[in-house]
């Protein structure tokens, strides 16, 4: 899979412009993007809602395409990404595989907008047909709070959440780079070891990555209870001006 965004409309054989929908609605989910001059915008403004106003803490707003989608029945647990272990379904999904991947190379090359109480990621996880295929392998993840002048801390590595065969391994390496400017964030894995790339650079090298099938997943977040008193309004963007996975 190449997407370079060149088509006016998101390409749905691939993406589905939600984030975690069974867990709250399709509608509720629902992500505020736009695609322009072969960009990719998600963006999170100050007028849109919460996720899962009623249940999730802390509060968070967030704007996210996948590349799948999978979940039991309605009052089941069975989902993807549950936030605590008695989280049921909300809304029964549709299987979805746009993009499911076993190895190999996913990155994107993009431009991070944040605000002291935001954040972008590229991550993967598993699809989660079984609990076990659960694992994260973070590509990158940004905080606003972590972004001076002249570098960042780029976190990346590995989550365990239900793969018991998974090591928790997950690091914010410092990097000399301005994430407004656009860079590529990359991940190469196969069955043995995971290194993650900067602009080329390796910058970590992880040894026994998850061995199941992946999907993507691609959002920018907004934590409104992070907030100062006198912040002004601002719109978090993760600009997006091409994404890969083979």
């Amino acid at each position: 899979m190449f997407d370079d965004f060149d088509d006016p409309d998101l390409d749905r054989s691939v993406w589905l412009p939600h984030y975690l929908p069974a867990w709250s609605s399709l509608e509720a989910s629902r992500a505020t993007y736009r695609i322009e001059d072969s960009l990719l915008e998600l963006s999170i403004p100050p007028e849109q809602g919460l996720w899962c106003a009623d249940d999730h803490q802390p509060p968070l707003r967030v704007s996210g395409l996948q590349s799948g989608n999978f979940s039991g029945p309605v009052g089941s647990t069975v989902g993807q990404q549950p936030f605590r272990p008695d989280l049921v379904v909300r809304e029964q999904q549709e299987e979805f595989r746009g993009c499911l991947v076993q190895g190999g190379t996913v990155g994107m090359r993009a431009s991070l907008y944040l605000g002291a109480r935001s954040m972008a990621s590229l991550w993967l996880v598993g699809f989660e047909d079984r609990p076990e295929r659960s694992g994260e392998l973070c590509v990158m993840e940004v905080f606003g709070r972590d972004v001076r002048d002249g570098s960042a801390d780029v976190g990346m590595g590995f989550h365990r959440f239900r793969d018991p065969g998974l090591a928790e391994d997950f690091e914010r390496v410092t990097l000399p780079i301005d994430v407004t400017e656009p860079h590529a964030y990359e991940a190469v894995w196969d069955d043995d070891e995971a290194s993650f790339r900067v602009d080329g650079r390796v910058v970590r090298i992880l040894a026994s990555p998850p061995r199941y099938p992946l999907q993507l997943m691609l959002a920018v977040f907004d934590f409104p209870t992070a907030a100062a008193a006198d912040e002004p309004a601002f719109t978090p963007t993760l600009a997006v001006d091409r994404i890969w996975a083979h």
